[in-house]
């Protein structure tokens, strides 16, 4: 399945606005197609896209993970409400920070509230998701999911 234009800004803003909310190096993996349901781990984060395309972002890890963003960003382990508050925070961040990233780029973007998933979620009811491994240096890895319902048509 060929990566349009749109999911290819899409990734792009991604990749920035990683770079940009974690105080740590990232690296973007390859790409990868995924049909039909996505299973997440551990936890995750959810926030809507709306605007010129509308579909999803998904970001997820372990717990300990997250907890390492939140030591890493305010000095303290992160556990319970305070870090499930932290994820969605995170989530709110990226996804914000991908939205203007696109908007440089004349794409009209916005994003719903972030919800948080604990626990082993299957997440379904699309046809395919992009999922993006990601290396957070010293810390470990998270996916980030792009589940596009509509998209702008090649140009």
């Amino acid at each position: 399945m060929e990566i349009l234009s749109p999911m290819t800004e899409l990734i792009d803003g991604i990749g920035n606005a990683l770079g940009t909310v974690l105080p740590l190096p990232v690296s973007l993996g390859t790409p990868d197609v995924v049909d039909g349901a996505v299973y997440q781990p551990e936890m995750g984060v959810l926030v809507g896209v709306t605007g010129d395309f509308r579909g999803r972002i998904i970001i997820q890890a372990s717990q300990s993970v997250f907890s390492s963003f939140g030591m890493n960003m305010y000095g303290m382990a992160l556990e319970g409400d305070m870090l499930e508050s932290f994820v969605g925070e995170i989530g709110n961040m990226i996804a914000g920070s991908t939205c203007t990233v696109i908007s440089q780029k004349g794409l009209t973007l916005d994003i719903t509230p972030p919800t948080v998933l604990v626990g082993h979620t299957k997440l379904s009811g699309f046809a395919h998701a992009l999922k993006i491994p990601v290396d957070i240096d010293g810390v470990g890895e998270l996916q980030v999911l792009l589940v596009l319902e509509e998209h702008l048509s090649q140009q």
